[in-house]
């Protein structure tokens, strides 16, 4: 199964855009974490679903946190952190400016909700791809 076909697959199964790219990850890793999946929900339809900043941006970058950020008191974020986070929040943002205008759910579907399905799971699909290619190009998965 292609990367789009199990983005079209977990929507189905009732999952939005940050707790797609979530599983997507897990699966990639070979990790469960129910309560990750949960958390993920809250960035949904631009942060619980306000229309705000893409699920996507915000999911993409937890989940390169999610590898590369600090777990605990006695560990530190793993060297590149920040840099990983840029690189992808820069990336998101100059993609969707020059697709849809803007980062936010609102400015993405140009306020016309029916074009969630036709473009909600291609910018999963390419911002899930983006974060594995910069953490494996820092050989972190």
């Amino acid at each position: 199964m292609d990367l789009f076909d199990r983005v079209m697959e977990l929507s189905r199964y009732g999952y939005f855009c940050g707790q797609i790219l979530a599983k997507l990850l897990l699966e990639t890793i070979g990790e469960e974490n129910p309560g990750l999946v949960k958390a993920m929900g809250g960035l949904n339809g631009g942060v619980g679903f306000s229309g705000g900043c893409c699920g996507c941006m915000s999911g993409g970058a937890c989940l390169i946190s999610y590898i590369t950020g600090k777990g605990g008191e006695n560990e530190s974020e793993l060297r590149g952190h920040v840099s990983a986070l840029c690189h992808f929040t820069h990336w998101f943002a100059e993609e969707m400016k020059e697709r849809y205008g803007g980062t936010d759910c609102g400015e993405i579907l140009g306020g016309d909700q029916r074009r969630k399905m036709e473009r909600c799971p291609e910018i999963m699909a390419l911002s899930f791809e983006k974060c594995i290619e910069i953490l494996s190009g820092k050989g972190l998965i």
